[in-house]
């Protein structure tokens, strides 16, 4: 269904630009998105660290599944929005 979806929005001459557009301007905005997610992850960890160390396992295995999420999430994204921009 996302890939006929996809086809009709790329097929039209008039919209295939505006596609193409949506799709670069979304995958930039999935890039920052997860860069921004990560960070607010990692420095929300240092400061949980920094008030309790001697939980700093814990809190970096839960900061390293956090941004892995994070990172996995924006994949998808900047892929859906690469087959927006491809597919003609």
């Amino acid at each position: 269904m996302l890939s006929t979806i996809l086809q009709v929005a790329a097929g039209a001459t008039v919209g295939a630009g505006l596609a193409k557009l949506g799709g670069a301007i979304g995958a930039g905005l999935a890039g920052l998105g997860a860069g921004f997610g990560i960070g607010r992850i990692g420095g929300s960890a240092m400061e949980a660290i920094a008030r309790q160390p001697e939980a700093s396992g814990d809190i970096r295995a839960n900061m390293i599944i956090a941004a892995a999420l994070v990172e996995s999430v924006c994949l998808f994204a900047v892929i859906i929005c690469l087959l927006a921009v491809v597919m003609e």
